[in-house]
């Protein structure tokens, strides 16, 4: 049997408490909030109680049957509420073990690239790169234009995994410079970060193969020639090309 986690109340919200001692048995008595009445208010509460960190990472919620009668609801409305979480994110239901916090927490101390899944980081990519090419014609100088044929030559040379990864990473972060939007620039190192962090160093092998690194620097050129012919839509066309090629690649390694 599991405890209920405490529910932290904001504004006029009551709590849900509950004591956490050596016994499964041990309970304080609740009175359930006014607030969490239907799935509406029950998604507040356990969502406060997550982002809060009452309910850590990857912690398990209490079964339903519990969470329906701290609430005075139905185990159907429970289970609604359950599902808008997993909808937001915040939890993963697995079939036979129940319901499982899938939010993280960060602080300043916190290396993001430590918990950043290389799929992860290809999502978030694919949301940044294609406004990043659209800027980089529309702001791109003459110096960044020079900057960004230097580094395609470089990517273009490079005869083995690591040197293009390197190669790789500098030409997407002129792609950033060219933009002229510092804010991009430094979210683009933090990209880069990521990028270079473990969890894609174990799979850099098998992705970069001498074929696929053909592919991504005929994209390269491709990109790099829209760039300096200001042409937005080839441009943003090939980086989301580039980038979903990258996701698809990283899959069949994954799959295999």
């Amino acid at each position: 049997m599991s405890d209920l986690a405490p529910l932290r109340a904001k504004g006029h919200a009551a709590s849900l408490a509950a004591n956490k001692d050596d016994s499964p048995h041990a309970r304080k008595s609740t009175t359930p909030p006014a607030a969490a009445a239907g799935s509406a208010g029950i998604v507040s509460q356990l969502r406060r109680a997550i982002l809060d960190g009452t309910y850590g990472y990857n912690e398990r919620l209490p079964p339903e049957r519990e969470l329906a009668s701290h609430f005075e609801a139905s185990r159907g409305t429970v289970r609604e509420a359950l599902r808008q979480l997993e909808e937001m994110r915040l939890v993963t239901r697995r079939v036979g073990s129940g319901t499982f916090v899938s939010h993280r927490q960060f602080d300043a101390q916190e290396d993001i690239a430590e918990v950043t899944s290389p799929l992860e980081l290809i999502e978030v990519r694919l949301a940044l790169e294609p406004h990043m090419a659209r800027l980089a014609v529309i702001n791109a100088n003459a110096r960044n234009l020079e900057r960004m044929r230097e580094s395609l030559q470089r990517v273009e040379n490079a005869a083995d995994p690591e040197g293009f990864s390197r190669a790789d990473e500098e030409f997407h972060m002129v792609l950033a410079e060219c933009t002229g939007n510092p804010l991009i620039v430094w979210l683009y190192r933090h990209i880069n970060d990521v990028r270079a962090h473990a969890q894609w160093n174990a799979m850099k092998d098998q992705i970069l193969t001498p074929e696929r690194i053909l592919e991504y620097n005929t994209q390269h050129r491709q990109l790099y020639t829209a760039v300096a012919r200001r042409d937005v839509e080839a441009a943003v066309n090939t980086i989301k090309e580039h980038i979903e090629k990258a996701h698809r690649d990283l899959l069949g390694v994954r799959a295999t």
